[in-house]
């Protein structure tokens, strides 16, 4: 199973929901945002490293609490990153570990598609503003043309309660709401979970929730 996690705008949480996604079902995650990495890195090959046919898939994996394939930094790593060969790297990562988690690059850009296209189906995050919204209906709309089927909408940082079943309604899938947890923001960076750090907090709960929403 691979489970694209998008977002139609940045700065939603995507990459944390992806990273406490992944911890919840015991999944691999692959940082697939080729121009604004932010899962864990380290030292050592890396996906633009992968896709530039320098390097295996294998080199990259990074072991921790949620084992990692992380993503360069650079442009020229970007730039030289071709993505005809993310399928291979990420079908090789779902070889070895049953289900992998992809972060994928916000917006509608082709390096935004290519991940939802490899994906058996995928989580929108969206910010609890309404704005937001719009933006997370055509992420909604292009998973739906490239197959990817949504199972969940994660509400992210809220603070006080959003309209879900109108949210719900409007993406045709489960809402998840996730509260503004600072353990969920520093999850990533300390590479502590949320689910092993706060097991009985709401936002373990909604992660557990949206875990048993994924096919396996």
């Amino acid at each position: 199973m691979i489970l694209a996690v998008a977002g139609g705008k940045g700065g939603v949480g995507k990459t944390t929901l992806a990273y406490n996604v992944a911890a919840a079902l015991d999944a691999a995650v692959v940082d697939a945002d080729l121009g604004m990495a932010d899962l864990p890195a380290g030292r050592g090959p890396d996906l633009h490293d992968v896709l530039a046919g320098r390097a295996s898939v294998a080199e990259t994996l990074r072991p921790g609490p949620v084992d990692v394939v992380p993503c360069g930094r650079t442009l020229a790593g970007a730039r030289a990153s071709d993505l005809t060969r993310l399928a291979d790297a990420v079908e090789t990562v779902e070889r070895t570990h049953g289900t992998v988690v992809i972060d994928c690059p916000a917006g509608r850009r082709a390096d935004a598609g290519v991940p939802l296209a490899v994906a058996d189906a995928c989580l929108v995050v969206v910010s609890p503003r309404a704005f937001a919204l719009a933006d997370a209906i055509r992420t909604r709309e292009l998973a739906r043309e490239l197959d990817a089927g949504l199972v969940a909408c994660a509400v992210n940082r809220v603070v006080e309660e959003p309209p879900a079943d109108a949210i719900a309604d409007a993406l045709g899938a489960p809402t998840a709401v996730l509260p503004a947890d600072p353990r969920v923001g520093s999850s990533v960076v300390e590479e502590r979970p949320v689910i092993e750090v706060a097991p009985d907090s709401t936002a373990a709960a909604a992660l557990r929730e949206i875990a048993r929403r994924v096919p396996r």
